[in-house]
């Protein structure tokens, strides 16, 4: 089952057994607007663990060696991370978690699928956001996409054995579409990060 609210008390509901889904439906905060005008030529992406005590300092260390921009932009930025890091980390009981922010310019993981993950928060800052399922991938199943800016959770198939939902990162390809996808994870977590989404 899929839950969805304005929100973001409804990413608590990923706790319960009969949820796949939890989506937190809200715009992109207007601070984060100036995303979309970088240029990816110039961005590295970010892919690292840390501690919940230390992930305000890794956060802005890492957009800072990545090539984000210092200032006002930056701590937006970081301070959109760290909070969704944090709500994932309490959430799951975490002191840990890995963190990735990809630029994301091709069809990655273009089949429907689950992570091999408890769980995974993805949130797109920029561009189409993940496409998700109920059930399994057929012709005539419904796709169902998050907006940019929404904030989902994913059980992964670390939390259950028979997952209701499915999702995968939309075909951007052909377009020449640009996506920077925010991905949490529990850390440690191998094997987690052979998909974006």
């Amino acid at each position: 089952m899929a839950v969805q609210r304005c929100s973001p008390s409804v990413l608590d509901s990923i706790a319960r057994p009969d949820v796949h889904l939890a989506i937190w439906r809200r715009p992109l905060p207007q601070g984060l607007a100036w995303l979309s005008q970088l240029d990816w030529s110039k961005i590295d992406d970010l892919d690292f663990e840390t501690t919940l005590d230390a992930v305000a300092d890794a956060v802005v260390e890492g957009l800072a060696e990545a090539g984000y921009p210092a200032g006002a932009r930056g701590d937006a930025l970081a301070d959109e991370i760290v909070q969704h890091a944090r709500r994932f980390a309490a959430i799951h009981k975490l002191d840990a978690v890995s963190i990735r922010l990809e630029v994301i310019e091709t069809d990655a993981c273009r089949k429907f699928h689950a992570d091999y993950v408890a769980a995974r928060l993805l949130t797109t800052l920029v561009g189409t956001g993940t496409q998700w399922i109920h059930g399994v991938e057929a012709a005539d199943t419904p796709i169902r996409q998050m907006g940019t800016g929404d904030v989902g959770i994913f059980k992964g198939r670390l939390a259950a054995e028979s997952l209701s939902i499915l999702h995968r990162s939309p075909p951007i390809g052909e377009a020449g579409e640009t996506r920077l996808l925010l991905a949490i994870d529990p850390a440690p977590a191998p094997g987690a990060y052979a998909c974006a989404h």
